[in-house]
């Protein structure tokens, strides 16, 4: 008796994707604008990374400016703005770290505990109205309490501070910065550990009452362990982002008297790039910068994937 084989040829990775494409269709047309978004915005222009070793020249373009190597590097390097640059970049983005990422927690913990559920809505809404006001208006508002009869001089005056308007002082503007940083985005940053607390396990708190454990301990040993990987997570991006100062509210705030503190890499790339149209040297400065962050990020998650398994990848 023969027996008769059957043989199923395996469908391509194309036609597979074609089928998938027919069978869920819908799914890809609503998926299309994100993708040609990202595209556009966010991986086309990495094609520019090539103007970061060339002379590039607009009349020539990308592909036929003169290929220069690292020199660009160099003159950063050896900028006597360096040691500046790179020295205010790290310390606001450490001081934004060491304050800005823990009351979040701290405030959503807080949140966590009040049982008046009409009070905590109204908190909750209070904490984030801020975030919705424009940078524009919160550096004018600074300005005009940082002017010098202005509620925050005379404020600092009480305490001795006799240097006039604060919001001209280089000493002051890493507080102004930092401090209007997290006015405006504490209550949205919180969003997140809030939404973490809602989903730890409540008979995990009924066992530590019986065990005798008061709010303290409770907040101790359940409520931190069960949103410790989020807090992780979110570190560790916050990490990825040590050098990514933004530009916006540095180049409102800051002028010629606040320079020593308060210029960074990324307002002077956009000085170089944008007024001195100097497009070579702004785009290797920026590249050095995101390679920094990348370096950060990853070494972060390395770190934390081998002491408690928690990681992005």
């Amino acid at each position: 008796m023969s027996s008769i084989k059957t043989v199923t040829k395996k469908k391509s990775f194309g036609q597979r994707l074609k089928i998938e494409i027919k069978n869920h269709w819908q799914m890809y047309l609503l998926a299309l604008p994100v993708v040609l978004y990202f595209f556009i915005f966010n991986y086309a222009p990495m094609f520019g990374i090539a103007m970061a070793f060339e002379k590039y020249q607009v009349k020539k373009g990308i592909l036929g400016s003169q290929f220069v190597g690292l020199s660009h590097f160099q003159r950063f390097f050896t900028s006597p703005y360096f040691w500046r640059l790179l020295k205010n970049t790290l310390l606001i983005s450490f001081y934004g770290l060491l304050f800005s990422f823990p009351l979040p927690i701290i405030f959503a913990l807080c949140l966590n505990e009040v049982r008046n559920g009409k009070f905590k809505k109204v908190v909750q809404t209070i904490s984030y109205l801020p975030y919705f006001i424009s940078v524009v208006v919160v550096v004018s508002i600074l300005f005009d309490f940082g002017k010098a009869n202005g509620l925050i001089t005379n404020i600092a005056s009480l305490f001795g501070w006799s240097g006039g308007a604060v919001i001209s002082s280089a000493k002051w503007f890493r507080s102004l910065y930092i401090g209007s940083n997290l006015w405006q985005h504490l209550g949205y940053n919180s969003i997140i550990f809030i939404s973490a607390l809602a989903a730890v396990d409540p008979t995990l708190y009924e066992a530590a009452r019986i065990d005798g454990a008061n709010r303290w301990k409770q907040t101790l040993h359940v409520t931190l362990p069960g949103i410790a990987s989020t807090i992780i997570v979110l570190l560790i991006l916050r990490l990825g982002q040590i050098m990514g100062v933004g530009y916006e509210k540095i180049i409102l705030m800051y002028g010629p008297s606040t320079y020593e503190t308060a210029d960074v890499i990324s307002s002077y790339v956009y000085r170089v790039g944008i007024l001195d149209a100097d497009y070579s040297y702004s785009t290797a400065v920026n590249l050095f910068n995101s390679l920094a962050n990348m370096i950060v990020l990853f070494t972060a998650n390395f770190i934390s994937r081998k002491v408690n398994e928690t990681s992005i990848w």
